[in-house]
């Protein structure tokens, strides 16, 4: 990237974390999460986990508005009446992030590639969960190479993890990603209950469906979906080469109005099946885009979700 288009970027922009910049660009980074994040999001593990906890704590009657997944059948059972089994908060969070590195996440149209999103979106978890004993660790796939790093505390682990996370070599075009054993990589083995993030853009199949059902069953989740405008829609250039870096496949096609309107709705559909799918989960949903703030996107994710906790509405 040139000196005249680094200048070009707008502010928002997460730093260039390639070659020489990236040492710079990670102290930037971290600078960017600090001053923008942390005063506000105050709280017990800075919002991202709202909730009461999920350690189990004493069963009470059921009430209009209460988590139906937190129903204690047994109580129910043997009284008559629902109950629900009440959670305490963890002196502790652990929290484990499915980082999707495939080809289709080096990519990009406007003022980053997705891949810089994905390595933004990762420190702003790690910096935002750190302290008070908290702990984090990731599994990162590039589609080629998988890679579990284990989850450990501190500043120097946190910041040595986006570092991993920026300076994962990218997969050769034609690997295609799968997002579903990724997810599976979180599950078993089993871990402490906390907080899990998968961070992928998404794309292709959504048969990672069941693998994100049975995360969220155990853990309070997150979906960080990575979107460039591109995704979405064509633009009027007229003739353009068309290619899938996860299969490798190219075609050259003439943008017509009818063309750009159908890429335009399968597209749409295919958004509206992702957030479906995330929302029968039962995980939160932050779209992160590569023309848009994506510090002000996770703020205002972060409130919508502390909101929905205290009964404001949902997130």
């Amino acid at each position: 990237m040139s000196e005249k288009e680094t200048s070009e970027r707008p502010t928002w922009t997460p730093p260039i974390l390639r070659g020489d910049r990236m040492e710079a660009g990670l102290r930037l980074l971290e600078l960017d999460v600090r001053r923008r994040l942390d005063g506000l999001l105050q709280g017990n593990h800075l919002g991202l986990v709202p909730g009461p906890g999920t350690e189990p704590g004493e069963a009470r009657p059921y009430q209009p508005g209460d988590d139906v997944r937190r129903m204690d059948w047994a109580v129910t059972a043997r009284t008559t009446v629902p109950h629900i089994r009440e959670t305490v908060a963890d002196r502790e969070l652990e929290t484990w992030l499915a980082i999707d590195l495939s080809p289709s996440l080096d990519f990009g149209t406007a003022a980053c590639e997705k891949r810089d999103l994905v390595v933004a979106a990762t420190a702003a978890v790690a910096h935002l969960t750190r302290g008070g004993g908290n702990r984090i660790g990731a599994v990162i796939s590039t589609g080629k190479d998988t890679v579990r790093v284990p989850a450990r505390g501190g500043l120097a682990y946190a910041r040595g993890l986006i570092r991993k996370v920026a300076e994962t070599p990218s997969a050769p075009e034609g690997t295609a990603g799968d997002l579903a054993t990724l997810i599976e990589q979180l599950r078993r083995p089993p871990r402490r209950r906390g907080l899990a993030v998968v961070i992928s853009d998404f794309l292709g199949d959504v048969d990672w469906q069941r693998a994100l059902r049975g995360l969220s069953a155990r853990h309070d989740l997150i979906a960080i979906e990575v979107l460039d405008p591109r995704d979405i829609d064509l633009p009027e250039v007229g003739t353009v080469v068309l290619s899938d870096p996860e299969t490798g496949r190219q075609r050259e096609v003439h943008a017509t109005p009818l063309l750009r309107r159908e890429f335009a709705a399968a597209a749409a559909q295919h958004r509206a099946d992702v957030a479906a799918a995330i929302r029968r989960a039962g995980a939160g949903h932050l779209v992160l885009r590569t023309d848009s703030d994506w510090v002000a996107d996770t703020v205002r994710f972060v409130v919508a979700r502390k909101r929905g906790w205290s009964g404001g509405g949902a997130a």
